[in-house]
């Protein structure tokens, strides 16, 4: 075959053959392989496979004895549910992948997509909101959908109930993404089956999870850093001062995402989190040309830019880091907070490092579940 006598492809070119898509998938599914660090793997060395007969000795070394990798059976068993079920795998770097995520510290390697794989070639608007949504938040998230795809845009959101839910039925007709917290394939809630059906018949489903997983409350924050990071802007309708829809805007305002919020009436529990985050800087929302004025071009002058403007370069893969070197920095992190809150910005200042080195680990631990983040931008162990 033809890639038997091409040379290896660089760590992080897109799989070729099957047996690379397997030990990327592999690589990824491994236990404590997230994004990052597969990514530190594939760059240390060289490849996926060579990754994977490293990692056993790799996780000696980090204090993790009788390691093993994802089998190989697993990984197929995987793919060919995938293909039972329409999806495919996308890969980092290829030219299905998102583009927007490639600017993700913690971008997903491989992501399941099922539907139209074509809007993700367009501009995308995240619509959030609380699951409890009120009559008034559920009308708003209708007529913005209806709105931003009537202007071009895809509305991106994650098939919860309230807000997501009015969003993608809005937007079904001129394009709509969801993105999963389990599998591609597992539709949840339940009560939203036809409604997931018909948006990869006429939309698009991604994920990063495996497929037939379960979703379970960690991988919702996961997901909900997909939500901002595919979309150019993440629009909050509705939302409790503590809720996902607030840690979707965060997410957002640290990948550099235009977040913007609909008032509410201040009695009203469901619009605190919106009116917070209005009051905070996010832009007020009272139709949809409030969001289109908000962002910077819209899809025609976007179109008019990329014909006077070369093809940028790939954007450079996430920052790598040995796996000692991050347990040292986890340790130092986790050794520096308890259980009163300390602020994000002093916690990084206590540090000296920058920034954009400590806001992805945080994410990790926080992930993990070994801290814990409250309003305010306060951190503490969990």
């Amino acid at each position: 075959m033809a890639e038997d006598i091409l040379p290896s492809p660089h760590p992080l070119t897109p799989p070729r053959s099957e047996d690379d898509w397997l030990s990327w998938l592999r690589l990824l599914r491994s236990r404590r392989v997230g994004p990052t660090t597969f990514f530190r793997l594939m760059a240390e060395h060289g490849g996926a496979a060579a990754a994977l007969e490293a990692l056993p000795g790799v996780a000696l070394a980090a204090g993790v004895s009788d390691y093993t990798s994802c089998p190989a059976e697993a990984a197929a068993a995987e793919m060919k549910a995938g293909r039972l079920a329409g999806a495919r795998l996308v890969a980092y770097g290829g030219v299905d992948y998102p583009a927007p995520l490639m600017d993700l510290p913690d971008a997903p390697p491989l992501l399941w997509v099922l539907g139209d794989t074509g809007l993700l070639t367009r501009p995308m608007v995240a619509l959030v909101g609380a699951r409890n949504a009120s009559s008034l938040g559920t009308r708003m998230a209708r007529k913005l959908a209806e709105g931003l795809t009537d202007k071009g845009f895809v509305v991106v959101s994650g098939l919860a109930r309230g807000v997501d839910t009015a969003a993608h039925l809005a937007a079904l007709r001129g394009g709509t993404c969801a993105v999963m917290a389990g599998g591609v394939d597992v539709v949840y809630p339940v009560e939203n089956a036809v409604l997931a059906q018909e948006i990869a018949e006429n939309g698009l489903r991604i994920s990063e999870q495996a497929m037939g997983l379960q979703p379970q409350a960690r991988h919702f924050p996961t997901r909900n850093r997909l939500i901002s990071g595919i979309a150019g802007a993440v629009v909050v309708v509705e939302a409790a001062a503590k809720s996902g829809s607030l840690i979707t805007a965060k997410n957002a305002l640290d990948q550099g995402r235009d977040v913007l919020a609909v008032p509410g009436h201040p009695f009203d529990a469901r619009a605190s989190g919106c009116n917070l985050l209005i009051r905070d800087g996010a832009v007020l929302v009272r139709s949809v040309e409030d969001v289109v004025e908000a962002i910077s071009p819209p899809p025609a002058q976007a179109e008019m830019a990329l014909e006077d403007t070369p093809a940028a370069a790939p954007a450079s893969p996430p920052e790598t880091r040995t796996l000692q070197e991050t347990a040292r920095l986890h340790s130092e992190i986790l050794s520096r907070l308890g259980p009163s809150p300390v602020a994000e910005d002093q916690l990084i200042r206590d540090l000296k490092q920058p920034a954009n080195t400590i806001a992805p680990e945080l994410v990790a631990l926080e992930l993990e579940g070994k801290i814990a983040r409250q309003a305010g931008g306060l951190l503490s162990l969990a």
